[in-house]
């Protein structure tokens, strides 16, 4: 075990592949900018297999609707397959990251690869040899759905683990720069991961997204797992805390004062605003399907939602340039202000080229809203629970979603797409209000 490392210390860990720089070391300067940080301290092959690893979680859900709906006939079937990988996700996910955090991600990701490759697998046999999806053949579809959802190994929160066990003696910038790039990933892959299933489930046949699928996981999610970066992360669940190279903590509050590891209260708030951002983007989903509905176009719906997708994934990224006197508090009040600003405008267009517009304007501050959560998230967590609370963080979204997606569709069945369209301003507005709570928090706990 080691405390309170000094940049002279060496390395207890060794260092991941490419010869990165050792995290004690200032950044050489690179055409990527602030990111060029990143594969100096991780290796250039950490970054493609973190980004190609998360993509199956990206293709579950969809990949589940389209094949179950495809075999069965009934968009009703599809719909309960992909809520139950959903609410498996959603269980499961804060139980890989409790394991990983006592036993370690690699054993836990290689295991959770194989069991979620056989569930893939399990749902794929079901939907070929069932010839009624009725009683027992209902069951065994609900079953295996629920048990992809359960397994799907969590790349990205505990991705975002490793960063900060790999930034911890770097200064809280090269952090930044790391949940920027992360968050950027989870918006490419939450784009990509649908149109992909769209593409080849319409060009060639429905069951290969969910193919495709096992097979990323148990090949890319294997070398992810076994990656030598996974030492830094494993090291880092013996210290006891967490510093960054001036000494302080890895947070900061509202203040800019540091931010003492604390107990589980405090870490409700993070992960209550992600539960409020889930609820943006289910209520959006589904608002825009009512929408695009209304022009006879609801296939698109998913295109429209790519829009805003693709410019939170730039603003995303922006992040590791803002300020360190922007405090993190301050910016998640003031993106989520911003995007309760931008969610009424939804209301507004009379066309789906106007929507556009207003989708990309709104897709700015969705990204460093994201990124901000996952900032403050990190701080506040014990330093031995730290891949646990990640995972809540990504579970908070995936129950936000199921929540948006159920009022902002009843709303759209009762009154259409003006009735869903107040659902997204609403949860940024509570968002906001969540983000006000945080900043009273953190700025407490520093005063005390």
């Amino acid at each position: 075990m080691y405390k309170n490392p000094t940049p002279a210390s060496p390395s207890p860990v060794p260092s991941p592949d490419t010869s990165p720089a050792s995290t004690a070391e200032a950044p050489r300067r690179s055409r990527l900018g602030k990111f060029g940080v990143l594969p100096q301290l991780a290796g250039t092959s950490f970054l493609v297999l973190g980004l190609f690893a998360r993509l199956p979680l990206a293709m579950l859900a969809v990949g589940a609707l389209t094949l179950v709906t495809t075999a069965s006939g009934s968009y009703a079937v599809g719909g309960f397959a992909a809520g139950a990988v959903g609410l498996g996700s959603a269980l499961g996910a804060p139980l890989l990251g409790f394991l990983a955090d006592k036993r370690g991600q690699r054993i836990v990701l290689l295991v959770s690869a194989v069991l979620n490759t056989l569930a893939i697998a399990a749902l794929l046999v079901v939907t070929s040899t069932s010839a009624g999806f009725t009683g027992r053949a209902l069951a065994l579809v609900l079953v295996s759905s629920l048990a992809m959802g359960f397994t799907c190994p969590q790349v990205g929160p505990l991705a975002r683990v490793r960063w900060m066990a790999m930034t911890r003696r770097s200064p809280r910038s090269a952090l930044d720069t790391a949940l920027s790039y992360e968050g950027t990933a989870d918006e490419l892959t939450f784009v990509l991961g649908p149109a992909l299933v769209g593409l080849l489930a319409s060009l060639i046949a429905p069951w290969l997204p969910l193919a495709l699928a096992a097979a990323l996981t148990i090949t890319f999610v294997c070398a992810f797992a076994v990656h030598p970066t996974v030492a830094f992360s494993d090291a880092g669940r013996l210290v006891e805390s967490q510093v960054d190279a001036d000494g302080g903590a890895l947070g900061q509050d509202g203040t800019g004062a540091s931010v003492p590891r604390l107990g589980p209260a405090l870490v409700l708030l993070p992960v209550a605003g992600m539960v409020a951002m889930g609820s943006f983007f289910g209520s959006t989903q589904t608002f825009l399907t009512a929408f695009t509905g209304e022009f006879g176009a609801a296939e698109s719906s998913g295109l429209l939602y790519a829009v805003m997708g693709s410019s939170s994934a730039i603003a995303a990224l922006s992040v590791a340039y803002w300020s360190p006197r922007f405090r993190h508090t301050s910016r998640w009040m003031v993106s989520a202000a911003a995007m309760t600003g931008a969610a009424a405008a939804l209301a507004l267009p009379v066309s789906i080229a106007v929507m556009v517009v207003v989708l990309l304007i709104l897709g700015l501050f969705v990204g460093p809203a994201m990124v901000t959560i996952f900032s403050i998230g990190s701080a506040v967590a014990p330093a031995h629970r730290l891949g646990t609370v990640m995972t809540f963080l990504a579970s908070g979204i995936v129950a936000g979603t199921a929540v948006g997606s159920a009022l902002a569709g009843t709303l759209a069945q009762a009154g259409g797409a003006a009735g869903a369209a107040m659902v997204p301003g609403v949860a940024a507005g509570i968002l906001l209000l969540i983000g006000a709570l945080s900043a009273i928090a953190l700025r407490r706990v520093s005063a005390a």
